[in-house]
């Protein structure tokens, strides 16, 4: 059995108001990207990892990858090979894209991670992968701190419908691992369906598959807006 790592990294990061993708900015005088290239490739059960980006962006992110991990283009190296494909327009065409060119066997298994979570740890890697050896499919959370509230559009604002207990709440964090015949066939009927969902587990609980859940934690957090950036320096510093 063999783990493949995809990491979708074709956004252009609007919110983050910068000059560049937020995947390339510097943390810790590192592309963020690299980062998160460099916590899945120091896991021995990763066999390959695939970056899917923008066209004009694949000579630029080859040239990262030679310059932070050598050997990465490599196969048979004691490290996993890291490939760099083409994205799309939205996570799921880009995740859809690199899916496709896995030479994965149906029971191999697939994890997909943001590419601006570039503080995940091995130990939450392999948690992850213990839990989709076990149910198929299974996702990073954090149990909701605040009180959720449902709440109902209107012309004139939100209007609060029903609180929801937290207890049934979790905050979706990446890494997301699958089956991977599992995930394929979560991506194919929602081609057919021309359904988009916000993250892979979405297609996966559409599909039919229960999802499990194993705990994330507030270190891995997805770069986004400016004060993110400043944030995730923190706890780079204060690593163990």
């Amino acid at each position: 059995m063999k783990v493949f790592v995809i990491l979708p990294a074709a956004g252009i990061g609007t919110r983050m108001a910068a000059s560049q993708p937020k995947q390339f900015l510097a943390l810790g005088g590192l592309p963020i990207l690299i980062h998160s290239l460099r916590a899945f490739a120091a896991v021995p059960r990763v066999s390959a990892l695939y970056v899917a980006v923008r066209e004009q962006e694949i000579a630029r992110v080859q040239s990262q990858i030679a310059e932070f991990l050598p050997n990465a283009f490599q196969s048979g190296h004691s490290h996993p090979s890291i490939h760099v494909v083409s994205g799309g327009d939205s996570r799921q065409e880009s995740v859809a894209n690199a899916l496709a060119a896995l030479p994965a066997a149906p029971d191999d298994l697939v994890l997909v991670h943001d590419a601006v979570r570039p503080l995940i740890d091995a130990a939450t890697i392999d948690r992850t992968l213990d839990a989709v050896l076990e149910h198929g499919a299974a996702i990073v959370g954090l149990p909701a701190i605040d009180t959720v509230k449902q709440v109902e559009r209107t012309a004139h604002g939100a209007l609060i419908a029903s609180t929801i207990p937290r207890e049934y709440v979790v905050l979706a964090q990446t890494p997301q691992g699958f089956r991977c015949d599992l995930l394929r066939r979560a991506f194919a009927e929602a081609a057919a369906d021309g359904f988009q969902g916000t993250d892979e587990a979405s297609l996966v609980e559409r599909a039919g598959h229960p999802v499990a859940v194993v705990p994330g934690s507030a270190a891995n957090l997805k770069i986004t807006q400016p004060g993110d950036l400043a944030l995730a320096e923190f706890y780079l510093a204060h690593r163990a």
